[in-house]
């Protein structure tokens, strides 16, 4: 688990309303032919992509608020049963129409949003695999992903259609929550104690974090360090959001410094599912 000091808190919950109403605002102004267009998402269209998002409202109020839940039996992969799960639940989804689906995901996005209402947000929750390991996270941290998830999609189905992206208001809270992969990118990558490293998503909505080793690991920092750094990585804030997301397209990170860092850091991920 990241020391507690490391952590950035970011309380994304504000943003999940406006959010909603930018999707809801986006998917009703799709043409029939739009709603099938190709996505980065491999083999789902606009709708398919909007299905899923329609599966990560129902199932998270499903799980959290009623205590519904479902998940790989004991011997199955995690990964390979979220993955296969999430294509069930996008093919059962295709007979459902874009208006019905626009519908369906203001009820349950609602519905979400006002059971993070009710949350302690620096309670400790479950963990945030790809920032705490098995390890409890922050509730904000918890929250902030799955606002992240939302964020990406919407993005995508943006990029799908030609439309403006969402711009940094909303852009930026994803990047500062996705910084808490970095440490996890450098764990067992030992090096001198107060060894700087630096990753800069340069944009609108972007900045600079830094990580500095330390006894207990490489902890993270926002803005640029103190001191020249090891290692210093750069990408644009649409590069930082395909790389987080594990998008093929997220183009070469451009590094100076240290190559195993750099080379450690490009494998940063954030978004699961």
């Amino acid at each position: 688990m990241l020391p507690r000091m490391a952590y950035l808190r970011v309380d994304a919950s504000s943003l999940l309303a406006p959010l909603r109403s930018e999707l809801v605002s986006l998917l009703a102004g799709l043409s029939a032919g739009e709603w099938m267009l190709a996505t980065a998402c491999p083999g789902w269209p606009v709708h398919g992509v909007a299905s899923h998002l329609l599966g990560v409202e129902l199932g998270n109020v499903s799980v959290r608020r009623d205590c519904w839940g479902l998940g790989p039996g004991e011997h199955e992969d995690p990964g390979a049963w979220l993955n296969a799960f999430n294509h069930q639940w996008v093919e059962a989804a295709r007979r459902i129409s874009p208006p019905l689906l626009i519908e369906l995901l203001e009820v349950a996005a609602r519905r979400f949003e006002q059971h993070v209402a009710s949350l302690d947000l620096d309670a400790l929750g479950g963990p945030v695999e790809w920032a705490t390991g098995p390890d409890p996270a922050p509730v904000w941290l918890d929250v902030a992903r799955e606002y992240m998830e939302r964020c990406i999609h919407q993005q995508q189905i943006r990029s799908a259609a030609g439309r403006p992206g969402l711009g940094a208001r909303f852009v930026g809270p994803v990047l500062a929550a996705a910084a808490h992969a970095l440490p996890t990118a450098l764990r067992g990558l030992p090096r001198p104690a107060g060894t700087t490293v630096a990753f800069t998503a340069a944009g609108p909505g972007g900045g600079t974090w830094h990580l500095v080793r330390t006894a207990a690991g490489w902890e993270l920092g926002a803005g640029p360090p103190a001191q020249p750094p090891s290692c210093e990585v750069a990408t644009t804030v649409d590069g930082a959001i395909k790389l987080y997301a594990r998008d093929p397209a997220a183009p070469q990170l451009r590094r100076r410094g240290d190559p195993e860092l750099a080379e450690a850091l490009a494998t940063a991920r954030a978004v699961l599912g």
